[in-house]
């Protein structure tokens, strides 16, 4: 097979600029502004909602509690609520959102590492547009 050949893949790539693929809703969910967060939070160890919300900082109560049901809906997050007064609630990971947890830390590790080269271009972007106003 010569270089300029493509290799099949097993899997169909998901079109995910098409408004109805469904992998679209999905990466909505986990790449959100909160679900990036509670993945990482999670990542480390369980959870209580008060517990999560301070750990993550900055957001709401009706935020946290939107998304988490988000992303327990779609398997990556398990809410283990005990019967007791008062109740306790404590959300985890499941192996799903185990997964989900390490690839969005490692978009997080890169973006931490890329940001010297996120901010020189942002400068040279608005040195540019300020020159021509």
């Amino acid at each position: 097979m010569g270089v300029s050949e493509k290799v099949p893949h097993s899997l169909p790539q998901p079109l995910v600029a098409d408004a109805r693929c469904p992998e679209r809703l999905v990466l909505e969910h986990v790449t959100s502004r909160w679900g990036v967060l509670i993945l990482i939070a999670l990542r480390e160890r369980s959870y209580r909602f008060s517990e999560l919300r301070r750990a993550i900082g900055g957001v709401s109560e009706k935020m946290l509690t939107q998304t988490l049901q988000t992303l327990e809906r779609d398997g990556f997050v398990h809410r283990d609520a005990k019967p007791v007064i008062p109740p306790r609630v404590d959300y985890r990971l499941t192996g799903l959102g185990e997964e989900a947890a390490r690839r969005v830390s490692e978009l997080a590790r890169w973006t931490a590492s890329s940001l010297d080269a996120v901010e020189a271009a942002r400068v040279r972007y608005d040195t540019v547009r300020e020159a021509y106003q």
